[in-house]
């Protein structure tokens, strides 16, 4: 199976179920697993035919900065389908984390999004 991971990326957004958690940025951290439509050794060393993950990272930064958001599963399964959708993924994986429980390292959330 051929994948491209992306992991760790810190985007800003405003989420949370209490308005007053809205109120300010929160920086999120997201995880993807996606799923390649061409075989790795089919690409002959082509961006074209490939994902192109700066240009995943940009598009998450700017969907996660475009409003509000109660969850973070809305986010996750928002993220989950631009991939597919804009990026002709079969499939992605998404996680997120959320750094606002002080007793916690974080919380978060997975979805898979597979082609509709």
């Amino acid at each position: 199976m051929n994948e491209i991971l992306i992991n760790g990326l810190r985007v800003g957004t405003r989420i949370g179920v209490p308005e007053e958690e809205r109120a300010e940025v929160q920086q999120l951290e997201i995880d993807l697993r996606i799923g390649s439509a061409t075989a790795f050794e089919s690409m002959n060393d082509d961006i074209r035919r490939t994902i192109d993950y700066a240009e995943v990272c940009r598009r998450l930064e700017e969907l996660a900065a475009e409003r509000p958001r109660a969850l973070i599963e809305t986010l996750a399964f928002e993220a989950g389908c631009m991939v597919v959708d804009g990026f002709g993924a079969p499939w992605v994986e998404v996680e997120i984390r959320k750094f606002i429980l002080p007793q916690t390292r974080s919380v978060g959330v997975r979805c898979r999004v597979d082609r509709r």
